[in-house]
């Protein structure tokens, strides 16, 4: 059973990020640059079915620059056998990655497909679903426990409810939450081991895609800055805070 990762190329989540003066973005240039937290998740969890013997080959794929090698190279120390740079300059957007994902999806012929569930620099929270659309296939999202099984899988999904379990017939999408998994540390060892994994480079026009950006930004502005509170010496004074400044009662 092959199981394919998409992995992007982000912001350190530890980074403060900044706006870039003429607010077309966000500032990049010099900044610690990591995997996508929740493509980590992901990816642990398939290497875990891979190390569980219910998956022969985890192959990680990323889009993007050239940087994005590195990347990938962290996917492969995490437990990954191969991987896959789809290199572009273009900042692609969820369908475009989507596409991609659908072109190696029929060139590879994986049995699941395993995505976070969203990106932390955009939180668009689509690619998954794109896919599953494109390919025609049955999809489970928010997954805190993922069970293999003959020819399904078993999902139980985080909803505003509380759990549900669906069942899906293979091959199917899976997108990942945040409790599904804790990622394992990368280790010098095997760091070393996924310097000499295959890596394959294709462009996206080899896959037949078309990464043109569809949405234009207008402008990146920084959220407003959190005034300070304040305390009141009574409940009478906070009545009246609320009714006269705050105007909320």
């Amino acid at each position: 059973m092959k199981v394919l990762v998409p992995v992007k190329r982000v912001v350190d989540y530890n980074v403060k990020v900044r706006v870039k003066s003429d607010g077309s973005g966000v500032d990049t240039a010099n900044v610690k640059m990591s995997m996508n937290p929740f493509d980590e998740i992901a990816l642990e969890e398939a290497v875990r079915l891979k190390e569980a013997g219910e998956v022969t080959e985890v192959v990680a794929v990323s889009v993007g620059s050239a940087q994005c090698q590195e990347t990938l190279r962290t996917g492969m120390a995490i437990g990954a056998d191969r991987g896959i740079l789809v290199e572009t300059s273009v900042e692609t957007e969820p369908l475009a990655v989507a596409k991609i994902m659908k072109a190696l999806a029929d060139k590879e012929q994986p049995h699941l497909i395993i995505l976070g569930k969203q990106a932390i620099d955009d939180d668009a929270n689509q690619t998954g679903q794109m896919l599953a659309a494109l390919l025609g296939w049955p999809q489970a999202t928010f997954a805190s426990k993922v069970v293999l099984e003959e020819g399904k899988v078993t999902v139980t999904r985080e909803v505003d409810g509380g759990l549900e379990t669906v069942s899906l017939t293979l091959p199917a999408i899976v997108t990942t939450d945040l409790r599904l998994n804790e990622p394992r540390y990368v280790t010098l060892p095997n760091i070393m081991k996924a310097k000499k994994k295959p890596l394959a480079t294709v462009k996206p026009e080899d896959l037949g895609v078309d990464v043109s950006p569809r949405l234009k930004t207008l402008k990146v502005v920084e959220p407003a800055k959190r005034s300070a509170g304040v305390k009141v010496p009574d409940v009478a004074t906070l009545v009246q805070k609320l009714r006269f400044e705050a105007k909320v009662i």
